[in-house]
Formats: structure tokens, C-alpha cells, sequence
């Protein structure tokens, strides 16, 4: 019998595989997920990442990109959210529970634009970046001589 073949049956007689370096895209973006089981019990998709070494902060970045790109793209609306798995050879149990203690609120990115980009209005608002390094370096030196 396979190793695969033997790693999924440890899971149990509900989980059907459904692929090993499964190709993800999304906004043009590729990644890809380790291996990817369906659950028939749980009606949920899961996706295990395995990884050699210790537990890293960095590992949850990249699992939740793919588990929201999966449910994205691959989930069928009568399924429940893709369930993730992270297999590490050691992990600091403290450490991953202070890490997705609050995974599930919510977040967001912000970009910028220079000021050669924004409207006119808030071009005229803002200070100008010469101003405003003039008064850090006012800031700085009035620091220094206190």
C-alpha cells in the first residue's frame, strides 16, 4: 500500500482524496495546496499543508490565502467552509493558539498613492513632503538639545 494511500486512510472512511499539489488561481494569482480531501460527513472540503521543521507565524499566511481562494473558486454553495490542516513536525502549542486566537475577524489591506497621484483637493490639503521634513527635523533637533 502507498504512503498516500496510508496517510489518507488514517483520516478515516469519510474523506475522499481529491488531489496533491492542488493548482489554485485566483486574480491571476497561483498557489497551490498540498493535499486536498473532500469529507462526505462534514460536507466540507479540507486542506492539509505539510511541513518539515518547526511551526512557523508564516505558514498562516499562506494557508488562509489558500483556503479563501479554494472556497472561491472550488467550493459548491452547498458546502461548508474549507477546514485547514497544518502538519509540522514540532509546533509551540501556545504560540499557534495566541496566533489564530482572532483568525476570524475581520481584516484589510490599504494601498497609497504619491501625491502626484491624488486629486487636486487633497494634494491642496495635505502638507507638502518638504514641509513636512522640515518639521521632523525640527522635531528631531529640539529632542536632541533637551
Amino acid at each position: 500500500m502507498s504512503s498516500t494511500k496510508q496517510f489518507i486512510l488514517k483520516f478515516g472512511n469519510d474523506f475522499v482524496f481529491i488531489g496533491s499539489q492542488h493548482r489554485l488561481i485566483v486574480a491571476g494569482e497561483e498557489m497551490f495546496a498540498d493535499l486536498v480531501f473532500f469529507n462526505r460527513e462534514l460536507n466540507a472540503s479540507v486542506i492539509v499543508e505539510l511541513k518539515r521543521g518547526k511551526f512557523r507565524a508564516n505558514y498562516l499566511f499562506f494557508f488562509f490565502k489558500q483556503k479563501t481562494a479554494y472556497d472561491m473558486t472550488e467550493k459548491k454553495p452547498h458546502e461548508n467552509p474549507t477546514i485547514g490542516i497544518i502538519l509540522c513536525q514540532d509546533a509551540n502549542r501556545q504560540f499557534v493558539e495566541v496566533l489564530v486566537r482572532d483568525y476570524d475577524k475581520p481584516m484589510g489591506v490599504a494601498t497609497y498613492r504619491t501625491a502626484q497621484e491624488m486629486p487636486e483637493n487633497l494634494r491642496r490639503t495635505l502638507p507638502d513632503i518638504n514641509e513636512l521634513q522640515s518639521l521632523l527635523s525640527k522635531d528631531n533637533s529640539t529632542k536632541e538639545h533637551s
